[in-house]
């Protein structure tokens, strides 16, 4: 009787905790479901911060861009014209000469001599003209008295006419020993800067010497030649047919700094069919020789000007795989990666054709920071020094 009395009792405590467990579960269900707070939603992504600007629409010059060489406006190599020692040279290496002005003179005795001896040849001859011609008025007059025969007279008219021939080639005999002396005396065919001398004095020079005597080079005014895709020879030609002169700059190497300001003298008469391109030549005035023969130069061609374009600083635009592109920071206040079209690219601004529009926020600096949707505020430009 005891034993079943105590199982009696371990059973009605049993089914009394499930019946606590039970009710302790249900309570806890009850607690969830109306008394726990809700789970807090996902956490928003910072706003990432950028330096931002603005699309500005203004009137920007049209360039052609190309790469160019300064070449001498003229160039003459000095040579000379006749065989002899040369005696001086009356120029200095690196001078800047006149037209004219004489640089050497070769030894001109010789050909004073040659000079000399056609003047007496002529001399004779004239003497023997007169002579003869005095004798054809006395054989005339002889004649007309018939003292002598017609045959004697026509024999005197032509002695006096070789005579004369005679005299008009020792003219020419003379004017070209004239001419050659001449040559002797060396001169400046051009104004320009001379180079380093070729033939000291002393040395026999000769007209058939492949060298000269030294190269003049024309450098104030200057010419820059370049050459620009054939595509833009037929804008060109409308530019000037209207009248219009175009204007070429030329930069230094790293585009930072004009070197001078010209214009637009020569489009080539054909395109190159090797390259596709067009020689073109550019005049400056060149009076502190900034421009140098030999000279590399960056050179714009201006053909005009865009109207009311879409401009932004160069660092806005990005280049990826589809082309270019730019983060555009909608009113929201998120980026967006939309692509743009780019006309040209120059003195650090970047010309839109597609892709934007005037008053429209982009990221200038930060947008290695940056992904399609984030949110972008305005911020020190990536890199920059904190402020102390």
């Amino acid at each position: 009787m005891v034993s079943d009395a105590s199982t009696d009792a371990w059973r009605h405590r049993l089914r009394r905790a499930v019946a606590l467990l039970a009710l302790a579960v249900v309570a806890a269900f009850v607690w969830y479901a109306f008394f726990a707070p809700a789970p807090s939603a996902a956490k928003a992504p910072p706003a990432v911060p950028a330096t931002l600007v603005k699309v500005a629409s203004e009137d920007v010059p049209n360039f052609l861009l190309a790469v160019g060489t300064v070449q001498p406006l003229a160039s003459v190599t000095v040579k000379v014209r006749v065989d002899g020692q040369l005696e001086r040279l009356g120029y200095v290496e690196g001078q800047d000469i006149k037209a004219g002005q004489v640089l050497a003179e070769i030894d001109a005795k010789p050909f004073r001599a040659q000079l000399d001896q056609a003047l007496a040849q002529k001399a004779r001859d004239q003497a023997q003209l007169a002579n003869a011609k005095l004798d054809l008025e006395r054989y005339t007059r002889l004649v007309e008295l018939d003292s002598t025969s017609r045959q004697t007279l026509d024999t005197q008219r032509a002695l006096v006419a070789q005579l004369d021939a005679a005299v008009q080639s020792d003219e020419a005999q003379a004017r070209y020993a004239q001419v050659q002396l001449g040559y002797t005396t060396i001169t400046a065919p051009i104004s320009g800067r001379t180079g380093a001398r070729l033939v000291d004095p002393g040395n026999i020079v000769h007209a058939s010497d492949a060298g000269g005597l030294v190269v003049i080079n024309q450098i104030d005014p200057i010419a820059v030649v370049f050459a620009v895709p054939g595509d833009a020879v037929q804008e060109i030609n409308r530019v000037r047919q209207g009248g219009g002169r175009l204007a070429v700059l030329a930069f230094s190497r790293d585009a930072d700094k004009l070197l001078a300001r010209g214009e637009l003298v020569l489009v080539n008469n054909q395109i190159d069919v090797a390259s596709g391109t067009v020689q073109l030549k550019g005049r400056f005035t060149n009076q502190g020789h900034a421009l140098w023969p030999g000279q590399y130069v960056n050179v714009r061609l201006q053909l005009g000007e865009h109207r009311q374009a879409m401009t932004v600083p160069a660092p806005v635009v990005q280049r990826g795989q589809d082309g270019t592109y730019a983060y555009v920071v909608g009113e929201d206040g998120k980026a967006e990666m939309r692509p743009i079209q780019v006309l040209q690219i120059q003195d650090g601004k970047a010309v839109v054709a597609k892709g934007l529009r005037a008053g429209e926020t982009v990221v200038l600096d930060g947008q290695y920071k940056i992904k399609p949707g984030l949110p972008v505020v305005a911020g020190p430009a990536a890199g920059a020094t904190a402020p102390r």
